[in-house]
């Protein structure tokens, strides 16, 4: 199945961020793939805060990206979404699948389902399916899980090629909410984008093997299934993935973004493969994008993550 937007659909694009640390390199790479990819044809760019896990959103943060972004000269369509606001979407959501009998209430500890399950998944522990006939007399409920079946997920990523998982044995029956938090980032990104006509998808690696679990979702629901676009990760110097304290992009971590922005751009141009010419070097950020809106070309992206050169 060859998930490309139609040459006649205008391409719906999004850059969705945590505000739980500033915007770094990895971030800021993310934000220039989503941003070209959906405006070099014209497109629409959507800018969603995923600030569901509000114990882990750092105050201020959300504003601070909104203005590095700015600064850096991106222009999004629309309000800014925020995630927070949006509960009643994703529990009426939730309770559709209760209502059709795809999604049942759990009660396991993660202690319980470590005792019972197989060897751990990339993702997590794979469920076993204690629950899923029946909440036990004894337990309380503590989820809300999806059922999941014998079946392959594929799907053709612009820039990873083909990717397949069986859900059932990589993750089993996944959850959807729980009882003392938010609802899942797997829920609430799919009923999102299909709020925001989102048709590509364009993100970094690590969500790559959760993108399985979002098309099943989407299948659930009857909503059409976006192009996913997985870029390459930033590494740090040890080859592990920058984490949010690293090579801060952010006013607030005192970044002169005026004067080094479109330094930044062009270094996160080259690390997607691009060839920006000498003359722009030097330039501003705006002229930067402009250059890459017209030039982006998608099969030079790079597969593997790499550090991010300066």
């Amino acid at each position: 199945m060859n998930h490309s937007v139609a040459n006649d659909q205008m391409v719906i694009g999004r850059f969705a961020p945590s505000p739980t640390g500033p915007l770094h390199l990895g971030s800021l790479v993310a934000a220039l793939g989503s941003y070209l990819m959906a405006k070099r044809s014209g497109g629409i760019w959507h800018l969603r805060m995923e600030d569901l896990d509000q114990p882990r959103v750092v105050p201020g943060i959300a504003d601070d990206m909104l203005a590095t972004l700015e600064s850096l000269g991106f222009q999004w369509d629309g309000e800014v979404v925020y995630q927070s606001r949006r509960t009643d979407h994703y529990r009426e959501a939730a309770q559709e699948l209760v209502r059709r009998g795809l999604a049942y209430p759990c009660g396991c500890t993660r202690a319980e389902i470590a005792q019972i399950a197989s060897a751990p998944h990339e993702d997590g522990l794979v469920y076993p399916g204690i629950c899923r006939d029946g909440l036990p007399a004894s337990k309380v409920e503590r989820a809300l899980r999806v059922k999941v079946y014998d079946e392959v997920i594929s799907f053709d990523d612009v820039i990873m090629g083909r990717y397949s998982q069986h859900l059932s044995a990589s993750c089993g029956d996944f959850v959807i909410h729980r009882a003392d938090g938010p609802y899942a980032y797997h829920l609430a990104v799919v009923v999102d984008d299909a709020a925001l006509g989102v048709n590509q998808v364009v993100r970094g690696a690590d969500l790559l093997s959760s993108t399985p679990r979002q098309i099943y979702l989407q299948r659930l629901f009857g909503y059409v299934t976006p192009s996913y676009c997985h870029l390459p990760l930033v590494t740090g110097p040890d080859g592990a993935k920058l984490s949010k304290r690293d090579h801060a992009v952010s006013i607030a971590a005192g970044r002169d973004l005026a004067g080094e922005g479109g330094a930044l751009l062009l270094s996160a141009l080259r690390f997607l493969g691009q060839s920006p010419p000498p003359a722009l070097e030097g330039a501003a950020p705006g002229e930067v994008l402009q250059w890459g809106v017209a030039s982006f070309d998608q099969s030079a992206v790079p597969r593997t993550s790499a550090p991010f050169v300066r």
